[in-house]
């Protein structure tokens, strides 16, 4: 590894947790209007992590490498690693007592968007350390890497390789510059959050649970201010703009801009929107109907609660609005699958995305009509469009390694004491970036806390090798990668 490659990685890094430690004075401000002692934590922990990165970013302050893909691969992870380390810090020092294992998990799920918690009492918690969780949600969701575009320029890096490696979009850019893209995925985010915040607020939430669950929301991350989720509001109608907001938070970026700027509606028709839409409506109506056959809620209410459950599992956002592993064992069966779905590639979704689905069950199809026809020559397709060879290589290795990390995570976390459901869920559940899992300690109603911190470091590992698409962080792992 060239000594410059690293140093420069480090210099971006710093810049960024100086950005992030500035950023740590809005929960304080908050917490000074809303007189909490806490207000001193996040000054501290503004100037000790800004001052610290200061320092870092002048020492090794160099002329800029040549891009290449190890240096985006190495950026890419020293961001999140860095983003997520900082931001258990106000978390580490702040009144709720909590161990630097839950610290740094509880960061890492607001940072990968999993909504993830150890925290209980979040009711009568202090206002900035919930906005804080918000903020990180919103950030990560986002994604830090088009956040960085803010830093690249000083470096004189593009911004453009550094995004492919971070998210999943595939899209054509409707921009020749990608930092007029990015600006506009950014104005598009922001527009979005006020508005569903906007709409919160109308269906009768208080302006500061608006403000944080619209955060929360956008970036398919759901934490929330209180124990009890969503269930906390009773107005059906705040559950149905949750609804509507998971899934445009769902939908590709590069298609909301372009109907938000040029009135493009055809971008909708992509196959893996239709697709991701196909499965989320079939699976709500499959939920709502087994509910009210079985009895087991009145169909109003139980439809209601069966398109938010599975929108929110689906989208992997994680809200609970019930405590579904009291309804049957369908329910449980069905969440367990909805668990490995996800939205489409460029949203802030986590999850198997819908456009890998396609590939898959387009390489299947085609396995089998070569049995049928073996000399017949057949592409696998997208629609219309024709899915390179590589691509589908690509997919079935990320398949093959996915499964292949949950049953390696549920191992892990079985041997630090968790039963069964509990090792096997939370491992899915963090590949996939959902939050709750399955059971009675870290099902909808329950937290991570009660966990090992073995298994919290465990599954914090794997919330950033789903968060970052798995071989973004396994290339590190590879002799090759830090050969000279």
């Amino acid at each position: 590894m060239n000594a410059n490659m690293l140093r420069s990685a480090v210099h971006v890094s710093a810049i960024f947790a100086f950005y992030l430690a500035t950023m740590m004075l809005i929960p304080g401000l908050v917490d000074l209007y809303y007189d909490n002692e806490d207000w001193k934590v996040f000054a501290s922990s503004a100037a000790m992590i800004g001052g610290i990165a200061a320092l870092v970013a002048v020492a090794t302050r160099s002329s800029p490498p040549v891009v290449s893909t190890r240096f985006t691969f190495l950026v890419v992870n020293l961001l999140w690693l860095t983003f997520s380390a900082a931001a258990a810090v106000p978390f580490m020092f702040a009144t709720i007592d909590i161990s630097i294992a839950d610290a740094f998990f509880e960061a890492v799920s607001g940072a990968t968007a999993s909504g993830s918690t150890v925290l209980t009492g979040l009711d009568t918690m202090p206002p900035g350390i919930l906005l804080w969780r918000s903020m990180l949600q919103w950030i990560g969701g986002l994604g830090v890497i088009v956040l960085g575009l803010f830093i690249l320029p000083f470096l004189k890096i593009g911004g453009a390789s550094f995004f492919k490696i971070e998210s999943s979009d595939r899209y054509d850019r409707p921009f020749a510059r990608f930092s007029t893209y990015a600006y506009s995925v950014v104005g598009i985010y922001a527009a979005l959050t006020l508005l569903c915040a906007s709409l919160y607020a109308w269906s009768g939430m208080s302006g500061f649970d608006a403000i944080n669950h619209a955060m929360t929301t956008m970036a398919s991350g759901g934490f929330s201010t209180h124990d009890r989720s969503f269930a906390f509001f009773t107005n059906p109608w705040t559950h149905w703009v949750a609804i509507v907001f998971m899934i445009i938070a769902a939908l590709p970026f590069t298609a909301l801009i372009l109907l938000a700027l040029r009135a493009r509606f055809d971008a909708f028709r992509d196959n893996q929107v239709l697709v991701f839409l196909g499965y989320t409506l079939f699976l709500a109506i499959l939920l709502s109907m087994q509910l009210d056959i079985s009895d087991t809620i009145e169909f109003r209410e139980g439809f209601t609660k069966a398109v938010f459950t599975v929108v929110s599992i689906v989208t992997t956002t994680g809200y609970a609005v019930d405590n579904y592993m009291e309804w049957n064992t369908f329910t449980v069966a069905l969440i367990l699958m909805a668990t490995v779905l996800g939205g489409c590639a460029g949203s802030t979704t986590g999850g198997i995305k819908a456009t890998r689905w396609i590939v898959l069950f387009g390489i299947i199809k085609r396995s089998l009509e070569t049995f049928i026809y073996p000399h017949a020559i057949r592409t696998v397709r997208s629609g219309s469009v024709s899915i390179p060879d590589q691509t589908q290589y690509v997919t079935m290795m990320y398949f093959g390694t996915f499964f292949m990390l949950a049953g390696i995570g549920t191992v892990l976390v079985a041997m630090t004491g968790a039963d069964l459901v509990t090792a096997f869920s939370g491992a899915l559940t963090a590949l996939s970036n959902v939050g709750p899992g399955l059971g009675d300690v870290i099902g909808p109603t329950g937290t991570f806390g009660p966990l090992e911190d073995s298994a919290k470091w465990i599954l914090a590992f794997g919330m950033l090798l789903g968060r970052l698409e798995l071989f973004t962080v396994l290339v590190l792992l590879s002799p090759a990668f830090w050969r000279d």
